[in-house]
């Protein structure tokens, strides 16, 4: 087994429609003003940013992500990983009533020099890290999706568009 390679999964149930969600998701310059432990997004151009990770470790994860995949008809989004992490990540996103089942998975295998060296001590707590990442992104989703809804004109607000 190779302790500093890792595959996640997490299945989020959001009640929002799955293309509110993709919109949201598909703007990872706006992660960090919802979920907290996304520390920073900087994108480089049209498909590449630098991102910054921190969770409950006092220690942040850079990476460069590359979209490989933007399909919204699919409602899928990929992107390569390199730095401090390398590997992918995924969102697929699917109807689920009326509201949506988001799945996101990740290989990875972990670069960065200390965690590496901590990779068999430290394996138990990484995923424990993990684990409390995705879950308060998971809240600061559904919150971002509640807040963007509540924004949203409705037929029947008393707006008229143009004549």
């Amino acid at each position: 087994m190779d302790w500093c390679r890792y595959r996640f999964r997490s299945v989020w149930r959001l009640p929002a429609p799955p293309d509110a969600v993709y919109a949201v998701l598909a703007r990872a310059e706006d992660y960090p003003r919802w979920w907290p432990q996304v520390r920073e997004v900087v994108p480089l151009d049209d498909t590449t940013g630098t991102a910054r990770f921190r969770s409950l470790l006092p220690y942040d994860l850079v990476v460069t992500a590359r979209a490989l995949r933007r399909d919204p008809a699919a409602r899928v989004l990929e992107v390569g990983l390199g730095g401090d992490l390398e590997g992918w990540a995924r969102w697929t996103l699917t109807a689920e009533g009326a509201g949506t089942r988001a799945l996101y998975e990740q290989e990875v295998e972990v670069r960065a020099r200390l965690l590496r060296a901590l990779a068999v001590p430290g394996r138990p707590v990484f995923r424990a890290n993990h684990a409390l990442m995705m879950r308060g992104g998971r809240r600061g989703l559904a919150a971002e999706l509640e807040e963007e809804a509540r924004r949203e004109p409705t037929a029947d607000d008393g707006r008229r568009g143009p004549v």
